[in-house]
């Protein structure tokens, strides 16, 4: 896991760009992997505690999403599973499934990048975050979203 502190003084919205180029660092990765492009980190004071990347192909399982990888790596390393104090960085808005289980992770603060209008969860419904729950999207969109581009046009190319 890697540490980077921000200072008191640090711009929050440079911070989210900082954790969300490691999330597509971990999209990268997928797409190396030929499986969907979306990637996931979840900080805790100033630490990535979990990281994650789609593994829906190479384990078989449909549920393998990025954002389950990465609340299973930080509730391993924190020793819990409620992750209250922590952000969830994710490329790409969050599917139904990963929303629920963002919620029963009590997760403190959700920040994605690229918007999924079909699929993401906020096409279903906003209330399905733990009420405490803070959201952000667009977070590096344009960059998130090209990779996901890419990575369709070659599948269909």
């Amino acid at each position: 896991m890697s540490f980077y502190n921000f200072s008191e003084e640090t711009n929050p919205a440079a911070e989210d760009e900082h954790y969300m180029r490691l999330a597509l660092h971990e999209a990268q990765k997928a797409y190396a992997a030929q499986e969907i492009p979306i990637g996931a980190v979840v900080v805790c004071k100033g630490r990535v505690v979990g990281r994650g990347h789609n593994l829906t192909e190479q384990l078989n399982d449909v549920t393998a999403h990025a954002e389950m990888q990465a609340f299973t790596s930080a509730s391993q390393t924190l020793g819990g599973k409620y992750l209250k104090e922590c952000t969830l960085y994710v490329t790409v808005e969050p599917c139904v499934m990963c929303a629920g289980a963002s919620y029963w992770t009590q997760i403190g603060r959700l920040v994605y990048g690229a918007s999924e209008p079909k699929r993401g969860f906020l096409s279903k419904s906003n209330h399905l975050l733990h009420p405490r729950t803070i959201l952000k999207g667009g977070v590096l969109s344009e960059e998130c979203s090209d990779l996901m581009k890419r990575f369709f046009i070659n599948k269909r190319g």
